[in-house]
């Protein structure tokens, strides 16, 4: 096997090696938490629905180009290229939305108890489903158009305006569809990494504000709550970081290709490895973060199931001796 694709096959296994069991972890783990507790905080919401969309990344994008690295060839058609492409775009889409939603929430959630805050603190808490399925819609009317310059590889020549995506082609047909194109999705992914950027900047000085304001306190209850809050804000923090580092060398290869009359598949392939870093690494971040993913929680909840189900049935022995 050539170099080039041998190590190109091993970065893409890395990324569904990581990707899946991690994503698909957080899913299945905030589920049983969602059986056991009744309920869900809106932070995990978003969290469980962030895992999803980087499932869904890792599945639509990740996995053919690591078969394509290994030699399998012709694996979509043009119609599985256009769905594979459209998951991939919107599920995209759905991850820099919805981290930036994450750290609105937390910047919502620490910002002080005044009235206004107070109210949309209450608004986006109660309507956090609302919030994410209008953004859904949202993606998924945006980048309906997009699917009619995508088709499978074939042998006719194509617009020097392609982008080359091993099994499909993206052919805008002319300069002014590519350069649009680019310039609209740019703006918008440039739009939620500044939210982020302003609400993880928010966290930070909030933070730092109630460590001077707390310092001196010897009260343990009070300590202890606010490490609680300042862990979820640090994790965001984290996320938050991860993603804008990884987006920045992504877009600013984007920008570069948008003065290309014809991308290379390298670039491509590094600009795609790139882009779903984030959808393999992320859940690194969030189980090593959030305290609902340890392994002692596990733990924890399973002991809770079987106190639950023992108390059942001791209810029920007790009703069939007061029966009889």
């Amino acid at each position: 096997m050539d170099v080039r694709l041998l190590v190109k096959a091993v970065g893409f296994f890395l990324l569904v090696l990581i990707g899946i069991p991690g994503n698909m972890y957080i899913l299945l783990k905030f589920a049983v938490v969602r059986v056991m507790e009744k309920k869900l905080l809106p932070a995990n919401i978003i969290l469980m629905v962030l895992s999803l969309v980087n499932l869904l990344i890792v599945i639509s994008r990740v996995i053919p180009q690591y078969l394509h690295a290994i030699g399998v060839e012709n694996l979509l058609d043009d119609t599985k290229c256009k769905v594979f492409v459209y998951t991939y775009r919107v599920s995209r889409a759905m991850s820099i939305c919805t981290t930036s939603l994450l750290s609105c929430h937390q910047c919502i959630l620490i910002a002080p108890k005044v009235k206004l805050w107070a109210s949309l603190k209450q608004k986006v808490t109660h309507n956090i489903w609302k919030i994410i399925l209008i953004i859904l819609l949202v993606n998924l009317v945006l980048y309906r158009t997009s699917l009619m310059y995508v088709h499978s590889k074939k042998n006719a020549t194509t617009s020097p305006y392609t982008l080359h995506l091993v099994y499909c082609d993206t052919d805008y047909l002319n300069y002014i569809n590519y350069i649009t194109n680019g310039i609209v999705f740019a703006s918008r992914d440039f739009l939620f990494v500044g939210m982020m950027a302003m609400a993880s900047s928010y966290i930070v000085y909030t933070l730092l504000h109630h460590e001077k304001s707390i310092r001196g306190m010897r009260s343990s209850d009070k300590a202890h709550g606010k490490s609680v809050e300042y862990k979820a804000s640090r994790a965001v923090i984290l996320l938050v970081t991860l993603y804008v580092l990884l987006f920045g060398f992504d877009n600013s290869m984007w920008m570069y290709t948008l003065t290309l009359s014809n991308v290379k598949p390298d670039m491509n392939d590094v600009r795609i490895a790139l882009a779903c870093s984030y959808s393999a690494m992320s859940p690194v971040v969030i189980i090593a973060t959030n305290p609902k993913l340890h392994i002692k929680q596990k733990f924890a909840l399973w002991s809770r199931l079987l106190l639950f189900n023992h108390q059942r049935c001791t209810e029920k022995s007790i009703h069939v001796e007061c029966v009889s």
